[in-house]
């Protein structure tokens, strides 16, 4: 692992167990502030949760990063994506979610020297779909994370904190693709979207 070389990262982030192995693998190298927008969470409740679990493992896990909560509007997403109600997972729905949760990282990383996306970190996820977007902003770092076992470090580190893990990205259309309804708060759940 590099030296910390001073360089600020804005880290978007949509969950504490995604979030887990990033700061892990980015600390070392970048002085990380976490972003949490995700306008595509279908409950003020389910935002709330994660956001607090983020809080929370940030905090026990000693990285005691600055966290900005850029709000809950469901609306944001749900207005984008009308039309696209019946659009696959990992389809052009995806595109228009990851696009505005980058673009808004984007506006805020003017005070950073790069930023990233936590969202790769997850194998439900198309990385090249989210890099490809990611590409079309200034200062983005583009990535891989789930790579050289990122993934199942975010699994064992999820377990030794107990955090939280959602199996649907936030979106009502996950959940109702997985043919289930939002899940009760809950720690230690082994799956994550």
């Amino acid at each position: 692992m590099s030296r910390n070389t001073g360089k600020r990262c804005l880290l978007h982030t949509c969950c504490a167990p995604c979030a887990s192995y990033v700061l892990e693998y980015l600390t070392p190298q970048y002085d990380c502030t976490l972003f949490f927008y995700n306008p595509n969470i279908s409950t003020k409740l389910e935002y709330d949760k994660r956001l607090d679990e983020l809080f929370r493992y940030n905090k026990d896990a000693g990285f005691n990063a600055d966290i900005i909560d850029g709000g809950y509007d469901g609306n944001i997403f749900e207005n984008a994506v009308i039309g696209l109600e019946d659009a696959p997972e990992r389809g052009p729905r995806c595109d228009i979610c990851f696009r505005l949760r980058l673009a808004k990282t984007a506006e805020l990383a003017s005070d950073f020297d790069l930023f990233a996306t936590t969202l790769t970190v997850s194998p439900h996820k198309n990385t090249t779909q989210i890099n490809t977007i990611g590409a079309s902003f200034e200062k983005y770092l583009p990535s891989d994370f789930k790579k050289n076992n990122g993934y199942k470090r975010s699994i064992e580190l999820s377990k030794q904190y107990n955090l939280y893990r959602q199996n649907f990205c936030g979106c009502r259309y996950s959940v109702n693709s997985c043919g289930q309804r939002p899940p009760v708060f809950s720690r230690g759940s082994l799956t994550c979207s």
